[in-house]
């Protein structure tokens, strides 16, 4: 593959589009400047002129200066991804933003892997294949960013994944990873396949991962509350070796600490969870109670830490005073709500009327209009 490249695409909005690649891809980008191309949104190159024979002129300039510098001129097979990101993207249920994402160097593409929560052929084609462009779809109320790649070595069709949620950061190698779709190039159908196929399995997913970060957190704080109790129990006189108070105390605050910080992953995570469990559905009907006492000792320790991240003066003691009470309860029932958590299911996004594909016509049809 040459060191530059340009890919050539069309926009219903603006015509012929160009995107420039390769390690050498300012050369490329130097090309396009020199032939009248003007640098637009996201690095697309568009062309100035509306005319169209000054557009063949722009073309033919480009194409020869890139044939003379090794520059190599692709016409891509499918429309540009914009257009087919923002087609997509009114189909979808809800408000998605599009956006152009142009991988200009090699090493971008690299950068964007960690990001990435996949486990099927998106991730794979990231990986071992080119890929100079993408687009990605975000839905700013979900939290939910979708990206979509064009198929390797396929004239048409798409790979839609998505990136890890914002709360959970990198996203690679994470096994609760969803599978990416395969969709056609007609937005209706394409949209109704990430409605359908996809989106359930990226909210159940991301369901799966919170309780996961949950669990764990909480298990780190029964650890280390149990080390704790066993050091405090050395200061009873019972024989056992007895622990200077200072020493104790130390320990005391420093266990205090942690724990805070490890709960700070229940305070990302637990909320969504909590709105999703419906007892008085479950097999244990009788954790409603339960829950509601998780749920109050949620929204203490989340103003604690609204209060910490506005400036409030707290001193230690009055934050240890404020949170471990909350925190405990959260371990005496880590079970009960787990169980909730694990029996329930995401909500459903709204869904919209995905509008059909046109009819196809036979070639007579299509010579007639």
């Amino acid at each position: 593959m040459a060191d530059a490249q340009i890919t050539l695409a069309y926009s219903r909005n603006t015509g012929v589009v160009a995107i420039a690649t390769g390690e050498q891809y300012k050369s490329a980008e130097g090309v396009l400047n020199d032939a009248g191309f003007r640098r637009g949104e996201a690095g697309v190159y568009r062309l100035a002129q509306s005319d169209e024979a000054a557009a063949r002129d722009t073309l033919a300039r480009m194409a020869q200066r890139a044939e003379t510098r090794g520059i190599q001129v692709t016409a891509s097979s499918q429309r540009f991804i914009g257009d087919a990101a923002w087609d997509i993207g009114r189909c979808l249920p809800g408000r998605w933003d599009t956006q152009v994402e142009i991988y200009s160097h090699p090493v971008w593409l690299e950068d964007l892997v960690p990001y990435l929560w996949d486990s099927g052929e998106l991730a794979r084609a990231v990986r071992t294949h080119r890929i100079p462009y993408a687009a990605s779809l975000t839905d700013w109320v979900s939290g939910t960013t979708l990206l979509l790649v064009e198929r390797p070595g396929h004239q048409l069709g798409y790979f839609v994944g998505a990136f890890a949620p914002e709360p959970f950061g990198e996203g690679f190698d994470d096994p609760h990873a969803p599978r990416s779709v395969t969709v056609p190039p007609f937005p209706g159908r394409a949209a109704q396949v990430i409605t359908q196929r996809y989106l359930p399995a990226y909210d159940r997913a991301v369901q799966e991962r919170r309780i996961a970060h949950v669990a764990e957190a909480l298990d780190l704080i029964q650890s280390e509350w149990d080390s704790w109790s066993e050091l405090r129990a050395a200061t009873q006189p019972d024989g056992a070796v007895r622990v200077d108070p200072p020493v104790l105390t130390t320990a005391a605050d420093e266990f205090l600490d942690n724990a805070w910080r490890e709960f700070l992953t229940v305070l990302d995570h637990a909320p969504a969870l909590l709105d999703q469990c419906r007892p008085a559905t479950s097999a244990w009907p009788q954790d409603a109670e339960v829950l509601d006492q998780l749920a109050v000792a949620l929204l203490t320790t989340l103003q604690v830490r609204e209060d910490l991240n506005s400036g409030v003066p707290l001193s230690r003691a009055e934050h240890h005073a404020q949170t471990w009470p909350a925190i405990e309860t959260w371990l005496a029932h880590s079970q009960q709500f787990l169980r909730q958590a694990r029996a329930a299911s995401p909500r459903p996004r709204p869904t919209v009327a995905v509008p059909q594909p046109p009819h196809r016509l036979t070639p007579g049809q299509a010579r007639l209009r």
